[in-house]
């Protein structure tokens, strides 16, 4: 098993096609594609999101308090096996500051670590800590896979300094069935064709040559949660579920 960690402030922007078309030829003066984009290529993520019966994590995370966390399964293939490696990863927000706390385990693992409550070991010491963290989240959150999202990814670091990075999503595919990551990407697309999520990923302030081309282009923040988003058109769409994302009472 390995971990990694993150920690970061996140600004995010919805940009049209023409708006990315000229974009894209702007940012390769500063910035350089991430090593899996080469060439021009995206890579996909696949998600599991876990919630309890009563959404109350995506509801307590719309909210916009100071303090959330959220657990999710993540892969970057469609996993064939069970021994396949796969992240387990709970991501906090604390006033806009993102960390990311996150662990490798087989796909087998990490089920039975969510769903059976079976701790994987070892012998590592952050590690430990990393998996204690996630039991004891499992331990006072009754969560359960609810929501599937996958994306197609283009990522770019700047050329002077790596922790300045850019993350373009599209085809953000969402469903509430079948949620296996081996079951591979389909359903709905909530962001729509045409259109890209920006992720600006920073632990400072943006370089000015950035902000001067997005003035320039016409691009301003907004607020995305790919989750956030699946939630709201799920509760929509179903006429049993109330205005606060709770079941209604008949």
């Amino acid at each position: 098993m390995a971990i990694k960690s993150f920690k970061r402030y996140e600004k995010k922007f919805i940009l049209t096609q023409k708006q990315y078309d000229a974009l894209i030829p702007r940012l390769l003066e500063y910035m350089n594609p991430d090593e899996h984009c080469k060439s021009g290529k995206n890579y996909s993520i696949y998600n599991i999101y876990y919630d309890t019966d009563n959404n109350d994590v995506i509801r307590h995370s719309i909210a916009k308090p100071y303090y959330k966390e959220k657990l999710r399964l993540r892969s970057y293939t469609v996993p064939n096996s069970i021994d396949d490696s796969v992240f387990l990863e709970l991501k906090k927000k604390i006033n806009g500051i993102v960390n990311k706390r996150r662990v490798v385990l087989t796909l087998d693992e990490a089920y039975k670590f969510v769903n059976q409550g079976i701790a994987p070991t070892s012998n590592d010491y952050i590690n430990k800590q990393v998996i204690n963290e996630i039991q004891y989240y499992l331990k006072k959150n009754k969560v359960y896979p609810k929501v599937y999202i996958s994306y197609s990814r283009k990522a770019f670091f700047a050329n002077d300094d790596r922790d300045f990075r850019l993350t373009f999503d599209s085809q953000i595919i969402t469903r509430r069935d079948n949620l296996a990551l081996e079951s591979g990407s389909f359903g709905q697309d909530i962001l729509g064709e045409g259109k890209y999520l920006m992720e600006v990923k920073i632990l400072g302030s943006m370089p000015l040559w950035f902000t001067r081309i997005l003035s320039e282009l016409e691009i301003y923040n907004t607020h995305f949660s790919k989750y956030g988003s699946e939630f709201m058109n799920y509760c929509l769409n179903n006429s049993n579920i109330d205005i606060k994302g709770r079941k209604k009472v008949c």
